[in-house]
């Protein structure tokens, strides 16, 4: 099982959107400054996930959910 998942900085408006086969472990790592790209945003908390049966599955809704248009679906989830 894979998860695409949204997480929300709480100190800057910005979204982030990523695959994972473990959501604690990895929002653990944005948390704790693990990955370049998400470290001078933290913290950050999960606003948004789901499950997808496969990793090509999730990788196209990840890549969805990174466009612009994904974007703006996210933001009127929460």
């Amino acid at each position: 099982m894979y998860y695409v998942y949204a997480i929300k900085s709480l100190i800057k408006d910005w979204i982030y959107v990523g695959i994972t086969d473990n959501l604690e472990r990895r929002l653990n790592q944005h948390n704790k400054g693990q990955n370049r790209s998400t470290k001078p945003y933290i913290p950050f908390v999960l606003v948004y996930f789901e499950e997808e049966s496969d990793r090509e599955s999730a990788r196209l809704r990840e890549k969805y959910l990174k466009t612009a248009s994904g974007k703006r679906w996210l933001k009127n989830q929460f």
